[in-house]
């Protein structure tokens, strides 16, 4: 029992995206069906809401896939720069419900952005930026960075 536990705390992110995974690609089996069946209705507004509604799979199918991408390539980024010892170090200092400290993130953000401006080419630079605007609580940005991080990387990365 303890040895599923430590797993489950170790895998937790990759469970639950397992699970969210499984729930969205169920709701994509259900809306292709029920598109298909207003498609076979003999009402026209019906086949034409059908046709709409087919959509909407294809749309889920292509978000799906398209994060699952990013996070695979976001871990395999870290795990390179563990490899390397280049991940930031999570030092920062926490409340005590465990949130960082806005003030702390902000002025550690300085040093990843000075970093990314110096080496814009580094996927490095741009993958401990990211790190650093979710730790300053800008998820959009952290975002941005990263895509642009895994950008770099696919660049430089040899090609099979």
């Amino acid at each position: 029992m303890a040895n599923a536990l430590t797993a489950f705390k170790t895998n937790r992110t990759k469970i639950w995206v397992g699970a969210v995974t499984l729930l969205l690609v169920f709701y994509l089996v259900v809306s292709f069906e029920r598109s298909v069946l207003l498609m076979s209705d003999p009402n026209l507004v019906a086949k034409a809401i059908g046709v709409g509604y087919l959509v909407l799979p294809f749309i889920g199918a292509w978000a799906l896939v398209k994060e699952l991408l990013f996070g695979a390539r976001t871990e395999r980024m870290a795990k390179v720069l563990e490899a390397e010892g280049g991940l930031p170090e999570d030092n920062l200092p926490r409340t005590p419900a465990g949130r960082i400290i806005r003030q702390a993130a902000d002025l550690e953000f300085e040093k990843y952005r000075a970093e990314a401006e110096a080496a814009p080419e580094d996927w490095r630079s741009w993958f401990r930026l990211s790190c650093a605007y979710d730790a300053a609580g800008d998820r959009k940005r952290a975002r941005a960075s990263m895509r642009d991080a895994v950008r770099l990387f696919h660049d430089k990365a040899p090609q099979a």
